[in-house]
């Protein structure tokens, strides 16, 4: 089934080309490129009971001539339906020829949103839609239109009727309910009913994420003997002791569990999860002070160079009064400091390297390496700390994140690694308080920030956009750091930060703001992860309703962070998901909600789910699936000589190839 893209009608070079971009190179690849959603076409809507928001189906006739005019770079096709009920406008965008297909008396199956322009309903760009059922909808592939992209995915399926081969053994499907694979590779596209879109579904995601987890399996089953770490008994409680604050009972408990992974002689592969603020860094610093007091140096890898400084200056501030030396490699450093840090590094004269990915480059050799940090590990892909852990013979590994997971999700997303929960926050630690702001009260929210910068107080601006986009609807960056600059807060001192900027003036700006010169940040998402300033005591939100529930969490917990009241404003009209966001700080119900909403996929993104392709995007929030096909794996290795364990096993080396040769097995 791996016949090329050009046996397709209409396929031609380009979009050969366009398809290779969004890592599809093969017919099979094709089939395998799942609808995000459905529409109902039967669940027909009449015209006279659409409200603006709804998005719907509407069966009508064109009931007078189109029109056609220009607006800045736009066409607008505008024409009149009606259904018997109601008389309402369509409008399409840069759809020209729409035109002289809207003839009058037509008959019409649209879908699409309606909202409200000019005092009436009105359908926005809605689809033209033939027949009825369940309609597929994909992710969309620059440079491939929707219906061509349709019509690609249906010939493919023709080509391959009848030749998807049922690979897991049959007591395993018997065992799960699991329905034939063709039927499911059909349905999964163009379903005949709900139950056969539910099997199909099913089908594919149960037998992706079982064969994902056990090639995760494989990785934990192969680990090497590893550093074996011998501190003294009281390492643990001298390191506590030392401290400026009490541990919390969670930061005890996950530093035990670490502690007993590093004496142990199976090398470390541990995550440490936890809220913003659960006090992540003093553990992972325990653990590199437990390493030195063992006779071992370590590294701790985050994903900026802004992280990277920060770490740095808290390791200087808790580690270096327990005797331990503390260096920096980042990127920035001039050449002579390179080549320093890198002398410091071989001789063993840093007990403790901190930077960014600088730390995994081909120079860089470690003296005796017994643990390696990595923190935000949904920056870093498996490569890369398997990189770090190379540079020694089989060092601990510790992973820090930040950002919320379902526990179920965990054990399939971090598979080939034992999972530490840090559910409690220190005391101290001030509440944020969430709050919805509607476009007409910005003028109030201004006059609430200049009282809040006189106290003292610093606050964030986060925008979607850099810059303007004809495309969507946003608040983009540049524009607002230039009206708040010269219009609305000109009183006060504003920084911009985004990520298309140099690093050095990103880094500056940054640094600006840490230390008070300026009292406004305005930025994109790079703030998202690691920029730590207790002062910041306002987060405003720009087009909060574009931002999924973890990511605002994430940029949330950027505030709070000191003795201060602190309050997270999302600039967006009211909505259920919003409402959410106000009503709780929790961070791993925020993440089940998103789980719920938007499905793992989008929740963890292309870098984290890595391999999931086809399961992960066919899961919606279904946890109960998460948790069967773990058990199952778990099950299938308990007996690892059968047919069917073998079987299962040979497949997962098959489609997980390229992952499993990531992290170093053949």
């Amino acid at each position: 089934m791996d016949y090329p893209l050009t046996q397709i009608k209409g396929i031609g070079p380009a979009r050969v080309k366009a398809f290779e971009a969004a890592g599809i190179r093969s017919v099979r690849e094709l089939v395998m490129f799942l609808p995000k959603e459905y529409r109902d076409l039967d669940d027909v809507t009449a015209l006279c009971d659409l409200k603006p928001g709804d998005t719907a189906a509407v069966r009508v006739k064109v009931a007078g001539e189109a029109t056609l005019r220009y607006a800045r770079k736009l066409t607008i096709v505008k024409v009149y339906v009606t259904d018997g009920t109601e008389t309402l406008p369509v409008i399409w965008f840069n759809q020209p020829w729409l035109k002289t297909q809207m003839t009058p008396g037509r008959e019409l199956l649209l879908y699409g949103k309606a909202e409200l322009r000019t005092g009436c309903v009105t359908l926005m760009s809605p689809t033209l839609e033939s027949g009825g059922g369940l309609a597929p909808v994909y992710r969309s592939i620059p440079g491939i239109p929707a219906k061509a992209l349709r019509q690609s995915v249906e010939a493919a399926l023709h080509i391959c009727e009848g030749q998807w081969p049922d690979e897991l053994p049959e007591a395993l499907r018997r065992e799960y309910g699991l329905c034939e694979r063709n039927f499911a590779m059909r349905c999964a596209h163009f379903p005949d009913s709900r139950e056969a879109l539910l099997a199909a579904r099913r089908r594919i995601a149960f037998e992706e994420l079982l064969l994902y987890q056990v090639a995760l399996s494989l990785f934990r089953h192969t680990s090497r003997e590893g550093v074996a770490v011998d501190f003294p008994d009281d390492a643990v409680e001298r390191f506590w002791s030392a401290l400026p604050f009490s541990p919390t009972h969670a930061q005890r408990r996950v530093l035990d569990e670490v502690a007993a992974d590093m004496r142990s002689s199976r090398a470390m592969a541990r995550l440490v999860q936890g809220d913003v603020g659960s006090g992540k860094t003093a553990i992972a610093f325990a653990a590199i002070a437990l390493a030195h007091a063992g006779g071992w140096q370590s590294a701790l890898m985050a994903p900026t160079e802004v992280l990277a400084r920060q770490h740095y200056e808290g390791a200087k501030q808790l580690l270096e009064p327990l005797g331990l030396r503390c260096g920096l490699l980042v990127g920035s450093l001039t050449q002579k400091q390179h080549r320093l840090a890198h002398e410091a590094i071989a001789s063993g004269e840093w007990d403790v390297a901190i930077g960014t990915h600088a730390l995994i480059t081909e120079g860089v050799a470690y003296r005796r390496l017994g643990l390696v940090v990595t923190d935000e590990q949904h920056r870093f892909g498996v490569r890369q700390r398997t990189l770090l852990s190379e540079k020694g013979d089989a060092p601990n590994v510790l992973v820090m994140s930040a950002t919320p997971i379902p526990r179920t999700l965990s054990l399939i997303l971090y598979g080939d690694l034992d999972i530490s929960i840090v559910d409690e926050l220190p005391p101290g630690r001030t509440p944020v308080q969430t709050r919805i702001v509607p476009e007409s009260k910005r003028e109030g929210l201004y006059g609430f920030l200049r009282e809040e910068v006189r106290k003292g107080r610093q606050v964030y601006f986060v925008c979607p956009l850099v810059e303007e986009s004809e495309a969507i609807e946003a608040q983009p960056a540049e524009l607002l750091y230039e009206e708040l600059r010269t219009k609305k807060l000109k009183d006060l001192n504003i920084e911009l930060v985004h990520g298309r900027m140099k690093p050095a003036d990103k880094d500056a700006a940054l640094e600006r703001f840490r230390t008070g010169e300026a009292d406004v940040l305005v930025s994109t998402t790079v703030i998202e992860v690691g920029v730590n300033v207790p002062n910041a005591t306002v987060m405003v939100i720009e087009n909060a309703e574009r931002f999924g529930l973890a990511q605002l969490h994430q940029l949330r917990g950027r505030v709070g962070r000191g003795a201060h009241e602190s309050w997270c404003f999302l600039m967006a009209e009211p909505n259920a998901r919003l409402k959410f966001m106000c009503a709780t700080s929790d961070g791993f119900k925020v993440a089940e909600k998103d789980m719920e909403l938007r499905g793992p996929g989008e929740l963890f993104g292309t870098r984290q789910s890595g391999a999931l392709t086809a399961g992960i995007g066919a899961l919606a929030g279904d946890t109960e699936l998460l948790k069967l096909t773990h058990d199952a794996a778990h099950e299938l290795l308990k007996n690892p000589d059968t047919d069917d364990a073998r079987a299962v096993v040979d497949l997962a080396r098959e489609r997980f190839a390229d992952r499993l040769e990531d992290i170093g097995i053949n």
